[in-house]
């Protein structure tokens, strides 16, 4: 390796990027090898498990890491800031397709090229959020999966009244850089009327404003909280679960993440199984298909998990109708 090409790749390993052996390299060894770039707002560690899910994915339709296949990773490195820089490097490497993950990730990725193939994930609404315009026939560079469906965010709220039934006021923590969140919150405005609910909105636009949000709700505690699924809460997942224990309120989450990490409820879509499926917009693309000719994936199942044991941690009696709705319940 040439001594610039070394100093990038420990520049980039020290501001916290992970990064994949560089792909001119790898390409250079096999005209076969097709290139992939990874652009995640999450931090590495954020982000680890649901990009395995993705190489999953791949690697059941035969794109294996290393054989044909090179990945170029770039995830948060803290700062918001500074990932257009970090979406325009990767553009320059001219991969084949870039895959992004959440709302604001596509949305700078979009500006820093409208040639590159795209393939987002984890985005709440693409076409309210401007990233396509059609859902069946995105157009342009850009299609993906979506995680949003207006009914479910509503849903949020009424399976935590109903596992909180004294429940009259609700936190709600979110991005409001994240225009998805902001979509989020306004259906759960125009659902907490309907349930005799208040929402309080909290902004947490990094990872650092976490405890202050907490620290706001010890003043005068919500009944419960509904804690979202974007970077930040991901980046924080076990500090929001550990700070919600510590106050002792239940907290239904987006995903099952959280739940696994000690949280009270989730409901939302399967994390893993949307990764995973964004892999065969991919598939299809290094295979020559256009991404203005594949529709936007919206999820169709959705699952609802309990944490049983977390519920008796807060004296919490979860309703026999409950247990009986959710798709896995943890003892």
């Amino acid at each position: 390796m040439k001594r610039r090409g070394f100093i990038t790749l420990c520049a980039s390993a020290a501001a916290g990027i992970s990064t994949s052996w560089p792909l001119a390299m790898l390409a250079q060894q096999s005209g076969k090898v097709k290139r992939i770039a990874y652009f995640s707002g999450t931090s590495a560690a954020g982000t680890q498990a649901r990009f395995a899910c993705f190489k999953e994915g791949l690697g059941q339709l035969g794109w294996i890491e290393g054989q044909n296949i090179a990945i170029e990773q770039r995830t948060s490195p803290g700062n918001p800031d500074l990932l257009p820089a970090l979406a325009q490097e990767l553009t320059r490497l001219k991969p084949d397709v870039i895959v992004t993950t959440g709302t604001p990730a596509a949305q700078i990725m979009q500006r820093a090229t409208r040639d590159l193939p795209m393939v987002f994930v984890m985005v709440s609404d693409p076409v309210a959020s401007g990233i396509v315009k059609n859902l069946a026939r995105p157009e342009a560079n850009v299609t993906g999966f979506s995680n949003f469906l207006p009914a479910t965010t509503g849903k949020l709220l009424e399976l935590i009244k109903t596992a909180v039934p004294k429940a009259s006021r609700v936190a709600f923590l979110y991005d409001p850089t994240n225009p998805g969140k902001r979509l989020e919150l306004q259906e759960l405005r125009a659902s907490g009327p309907v349930l005799g609910v208040a929402i309080e909105a909290h902004e947490v636009r990094t990872a650092g404003d976490i405890e202050g949000a907490f620290a706001a709700m010890t003043q005068a505690p919500p009944g419960a909280l509904i804690i979202p699924s974007d970077s930040v809460t991901v980046d924080g997942l076990r500090r929001i679960v550990a700070l919600a224990a510590k106050i002792r309120r239940p907290a239904i989450y987006q995903s099952r993440e959280f739940v696994d990490a000690g949280g009270f409820m989730s409901y939302g879509l399967n994390v893993c199984q949307h990764f995973r499926g964004a892999a065969s917009h991919v598939d299809k693309i290094l295979k020559g298909a256009k991404p203005a000719n594949l529709p936007v994936q919206q999820p169709t199942t959705f699952e609802l998990i309990i944490n049983r044991k977390t519920a008796k941690a807060l004296g919490l009696e979860v309703p026999p109708s409950l247990l009986a709705r959710a798709d896995e319940v943890i003892q």
